[in-house]
């Protein structure tokens, strides 16, 4: 054999070596994305009913809040129309009824003092000896 044909056999060798391997990586490469496809399948599967069940329950959950939306107004409104109403009471009824309440006030104690009792006057002390007025009693006093 001669150098030529050595050499030849090397890269005929080298080349086999080398298909090989590109075939192995192929297949797993194939077997990869087979599994990959699957995957992606069965999570399209799942997937589909998940979107439509979260439609669904967004589509809930914006009925509720149009309808919390609509009591919370009626609220504000009930809300605004009782102040109002009350206010109108206040002015109303509130004036005369505290004049009435003053003029039955002063009935009262005009006709509950007896006509011999003298005029309430500054109230009396009474001074004990021996015995101290208390701190707090005693700043009362001198204010």
């Amino acid at each position: 054999m001669t150098g030529g044909e050595v050499a030849g056999i090397l890269v005929a060798v080298f080349w086999a070596i080398l298909v090989s391997f590109l075939a192995v990586v192929l297949v797993r490469l194939a077997q990869t994305l087979k599994a990959t496809t699957r995957l992606v399948a069965d999570v399209t599967e799942q997937a589909v009913p998940l979107l439509a069940d979260a439609s669904t329950a967004v589509r809930s959950a914006q009925t509720q809040l149009d309808r919390v939306d609509a009591i919370a107004t009626d609220v504000q409104e009930v809300t605004s129309n009782a102040s109002a109403l009350s206010s109108t009471v206040a002015s109303t009824f509130g004036g005369p009824l505290v004049k009435v309440a003053a003029f039955g006030y002063g009935v009262r104690r005009a006709l509950g003092r007896d006509r011999s009792d003298p005029a309430p006057g500054p109230a009396r002390r009474t001074v004990l000896v021996g015995r101290t007025v208390p701190t707090a009693r005693r700043r009362k006093q001198k204010g």
